[in-house]
């Protein structure tokens, strides 16, 4: 694990401006995924803002200031709205580095991201959520969205722009995650940014994997990202799990014979290792610390401000109240921003500033966004050497 910083820190404090701003520009969209955060829906909202009033989100994008946001533009299906090529070249042009999430439908072609990469656009974001058209089309709710996904990323990467593949772990692609992890590594990504699923939208609790998976995962990615350059979300227990393998590393100790974790990574990390993949300098990243409401933040295509895509707390409305007064000033957000407010196992944990845990999950199983992450299985001190 060498010697390099275990988190990344924005340049800017999360108090004053996020790092990263998601713009939920529509919820139109031609899949019906189980996960679905969105509830998407074949046509856009009528109240959905306008291209006036998306300008309007823009500029309140730049008046965080340099260094500014990262301007991630997703849905639904982004495709679907017309005017999504005007919208990310009037980000550009305002000195904003946009990026695209869109769904694997047959409006993802070259001719779209084509125009993308012209308008200004450089980081396109596609889902693939297993190795196979089985596995994945049936999570995506519509067939043949597996090759596309395919063909989308080799556009992608034809088109010079910088790829990251998002996969959602849950009981549907358990098995099938180090056939996952090989097909994302052939994909020469930027990023393989996974997520660990909360119940919410159409997604349903019992998809979701229980503590002790859930950790299991955690460390099997910790050696997985050796050969690719990962992050989590909704995963937050990662960070801690890095710094607790740099400890045990640096005094040289195998983790695995440390850690009594659950039998699903010992089998995960065998036939990962059976692969052979050589790691990778540059593969290794360090996790971005942030959280929701701190250094992120999500606006819903009715304008509606959230910490999160997955948090359904609203915290005002970019119609009403600009976006940097609704981050800086809004009593959710400053709430989410101080640690000392957490529950439970979270409000006691040792990695309390590194990890923070999903106050998503707290909010959708425990109806408390300051309580303990209930997909975490770690207890408070129980990790003897000294971390931070």
């Amino acid at each position: 694990m060498g010697n390099q910083p275990l988190l990344r820190f924005p340049k800017q404090g999360t108090q004053e401006r996020p790092f990263l701003v998601i713009w939920e520009v529509t919820q139109a969209c031609d899949l019906a995924c189980l996960h679905c955060r969105a509830s998407a829906m074949p046509e856009a909202h009528p109240l959905a803002l306008t291209h006036e009033q998306g300008r309007a989100l823009i500029e309140q994008v730049r008046d965080f200031g340099a260094p500014y946001p990262l301007l991630v533009f997703t849905g639904g299906d982004p495709f679907k709205r017309a005017d999504l090529c005007d919208l990310v070249g009037y980000a550009r042009s305002l000195g904003l580095m946009p990026a695209i999430s869109p769904s694997a439908t047959p409006l993802l072609t070259r001719q779209r991201l084509s125009a993308l990469r012209e308008a200004g656009a450089r980081v396109v974001s596609l889902s693939l959520d297993g190795s196979s058209a089985a596995v994945h089309d049936h999570f995506r709710g519509v067939s043949g969205t597996f090759e596309r996904t395919l063909e989308g990323c080799a556009m992608v990467r034809d088109l010079g722009m910088k790829l990251q593949i998002n996969t959602t772990v849950s009981r549907h692609n358990l098995k099938d995650l180090n056939s996952l992890a090989a097909l994302v590594h052939s994909q020469q990504v930027m990023t393989w940014s996974v997520f660990f699923l909360v119940a919410t939208g159409r997604a349903q609790s019992e998809q979701a994997l229980a503590p002790e998976e859930v950790e299991a995962v955690l460390h099997w990615l910790a050696e997985v990202s050796e050969c690719i350059p990962l992050k989590t979300t909704e995963g937050h227990q990662y960070k801690r799990v890095i710094f607790m393998r740099r400890a045990l590393h640096e005094r040289g100790l195998e983790p695995e014979r440390f850690f009594r974790l659950h039998p699903l990574h010992q089998q995960l990390q065998a036939e990962w290792r059976g692969y052979g993949f050589a790691p990778r300098g540059a593969a290794r990243r360090a996790p971005m610390h942030i959280n929701s409401a701190d250094g992120f933040v999500f606006v819903s295509h009715l304008g509606d401000v959230f910490p999160s895509g997955f948090l359904p707390l609203r915290a005002g409305n970019v119609k009403q109240e600009s976006l940097p007064h609704i981050y800086r000033h809004s009593p959710l957000f400053t709430q989410l921003r101080d640690s000392s407010q957490l529950k439970g196992r979270c409000g006691r944990c040792e990695f309390r500033e590194v990890c923070g845990g999903s106050r998503s999950r707290a909010y959708a199983l425990l109806g408390d966004p300051l309580a303990e992450d209930p997909s975490c299985s770690y207890q408070p001190g129980s990790f003897e050497f000294q971390t931070i």
